[in-house]
């Protein structure tokens, strides 16, 4: 969905995969996950999450003692929200967030940075929002992989539609431009799961990644079209390969 108002690049709405999104992505169980990762790292009372998507992390946030509110700029995935939080989740882009300065003293921003356009002025709207001597946690998007030779061998031309902003340096950089203190950049993982050049391939062709979903069908004839074949021409394409992978996780402060 574009902004017109904020001239960056448009934030990836969600609508299309909403109904779906849970079944493919642990639901609860992945919300219980990340909000036990997330729970250390913050001071005493409610947590806002940014990209709160179908509130999964956020109902785990508030069962672990942190009511948790939520926005996001996906009006299906709020409809999903609405069944964990009711009214405390809203619309809102996460480039002008719906809330007063210093509103909340915890904002959590997992696996969104890299979705919202601009996350230099996210993660402003973010530290706007937070209360003297708040927190912001964010799960990045960009996480550090280990697949297979074969499969990263096959997938290597997509790289370049891969690119995110949500690196640790690129997240930590934006953080002090916007007035907070860096408290710890870690990684978390490995986490594993098998995982097999057929599943690599129809998670492309169903355009499972939100990376693939604006691009051109010129550029999808020319330059996915090859990965997913070269993923299907592989040794046993259908026998699941070892896959592990790293989430890097960021801690920020404002100043009390």
């Amino acid at each position: 969905m574009t902004d017109s108002s904020t001239g960056s690049a448009p934030a990836k709405s969600f609508d299309r995969i909403a109904k779906t999104y849970d079944a493919t992505r642990d639901g609860d169980a992945r919300g219980r996950a990340v909000a036990a990762l997330v729970v250390p790292h913050l001071v005493p009372g409610p947590v806002l999450e940014i990209g709160v998507g179908t509130g999964a992390v956020a109902a785990a946030l508030a069962g672990a003692g942190h009511p948790a509110l939520g926005v996001d700029i996906s009006t299906e995935m709020l409809r999903q929200a609405e069944q964990r939080l009711g009214a405390r989740v809203v619309r809102g882009d996460a480039r002008a967030l719906p809330y007063a300065r210093g509103a909340v003293p915890n904002v959590l921003c997992a696996h969104v940075l890299h979705l919202v356009g601009d996350m230099d002025t996210a993660v402003a709207e973010a530290a706007r929002v937070l209360a003297p001597g708040g927190r912001l946690v964010a799960v990045h998007g960009e996480t550090y992989a280990d697949p297979p030779a074969d499969v990263t061998g096959a997938m290597a031309p997509l790289a370049p539609l891969r690119e995110r902003p949500d690196t640790v340096e690129g997240l930590a950089r934006a953080a002090k431009a916007a007035g907070l203190r860096t408290v710890t950049q870690y990684a978390l993982g490995p986490n594993e799961r098998g995982f097999s050049p057929e599943d690599f391939a129809g998670a492309i062709e169903g355009r499972q990644y939100p990376y693939l979903w604006d691009v051109p069908e010129s550029v999808w004839h020319e330059l996915v079209d090859p990965v997913v074949a070269a993923l299907r021409a592989l040794p046993a394409p259908a026998r699941p390969r070892p896959l592990q992978w790293w989430s890097p996780l960021s801690v920020f402060a404002k100043a009390g």
